[in-house]
């Protein structure tokens, strides 16, 4: 039976004790994987492994023994409970391997669980899954966490406090990372707050999130449209040895000043401009570009946006002069001109 998207999340947490198997597939490894870790702890428990009551069995092993997956399944474990028979990197040429497994399985056997990557609806793996009424397939696709997902993840992660604003921001931050590094982040921010019973805010949420150079980036920019010159050196220093490029450099510091000026020239006011861009902008960062905004003012920020685009040109050209140098010395000057 192949169960959608909603229905699956649901089963991985709470799968059918009494079914023959489960097929997982998707084009993300991680995401796979993540699914598999969750619907075996669910079966089989936490310590499965140790007490030898889960099986692996890679595909290209299967491929060669097809009585693998049979005597696994059929197999008496020396401790209790429930066990798993696993089949991982699976592929359609092992199929025929997995089908009489299915056909002799017998409740108290081990259930089948096979993860796959990206499957197309012709594939006989998915059809033996799809089209068999003891066993289920779930597609794993690169879509986000919906607000369900989102919310269970927090609630494992004990953050019961979190006001709509933090709620947003971390919405956004589940479409901007792998699904492992999202529930790290939640489950480093839930250690974060343990003994603090104030509600989860930005500033806590920033302070567990990754960094990454695309982080320094944002940095640097909030460094330069602030005048904060003496600044912009080492963090630009850091940013070049993490292989940031000139132009993409440029790129970003001009994306950060356009939404400046479109912010600037809101007639509602700097803050109201913030409040309309899209993807939105939260908490703090959204503050500090208003701020800047209301600094430069809408002439300024024409300015600014000039002499960008004159260095993006040069750094695209085929002058001679040192890219590194030409786009540090931009950035001074903008500060410069900000103040």
């Amino acid at each position: 039976m192949k169960l959608t998207p909603r229905d699956a999340a649901r089963y991985c947490r709470k799968p059918d004790p009494e079914a023959a198997g489960l097929l997982i597939y998707g084009a993300d490894a991680l995401r796979v994987a993540t699914r598999r870790q969750e619907v075996i702890a669910a079966l089989a428990g936490p310590e499965a492994e140790a007490e030898m009551r889960l099986t692996r069995i890679s595909g290209a092993d299967l491929r060669r023994d097809a009585a693998l997956l049979h005597d696994a399944v059929k197999a008496q474990g020396f401790f209790p409970g429930p066990r798993v028979a696993f089949v991982e990197e699976a592929t359609d040429g092992i199929t025929k391997a997995i089908e009489p497994a299915l056909a002799d399985w017998a409740p108290g056997d081990a259930q089948i669980i096979v993860t796959a990557g990206a499957l197309n609806a012709r594939s006989s793996l998915r059809k033996l899954f799809e089209g068999h009424k003891r066993v289920y397939a779930v597609g794993i696709y690169d879509d986000p966490p919906d607000r369900d997902e989102v919310e269970r993840l927090m609630a494992e992660a004990g953050l019961t406090q979190v006001p709509d604003d933090v709620m947003a921001a971390i919405t956004d931050l589940s479409r901007a990372l792998d699904p492992g590094d999202f529930r790290q982040t939640l489950q480093k921010l839930g250690l974060y707050k343990i003994g603090d019973a104030a509600p989860v805010t930005i500033e806590d949420l920033d302070q567990c999130a990754p960094r990454s150079n695309e982080a320094e980036m944002d940095d640097l920019l909030h460094i330069v449209a602030e005048s904060r010159v003496g600044e912009i050196g080492p963090v630009l220093s850091r940013l070049y040895a993490q292989g940031t490029n000139p132009v993409g450099l440029c790129i970003g510091t001009t994306r950060h000043f356009r939404t400046l000026h479109a912010a600037a020239s809101d007639p509602g006011g700097p803050a109201a401009g913030i409040g309309r861009q899209r993807p939105p902008i939260h908490g703090p960062r959204r503050d500090r570009m208003a701020r800047q905004a209301g600094k430069w003012g809408r002439a300024r920020l024409e300015q600014a946006l000039t002499y960008l685009t004159d260095t993006d040109l040069r750094l695209r050209s085929s002058s001679h002069a040192p890219a590194q140098a030409l786009m540090e010395r931009a950035l001074i000057r903008l500060a410069m001109l900000g103040r």
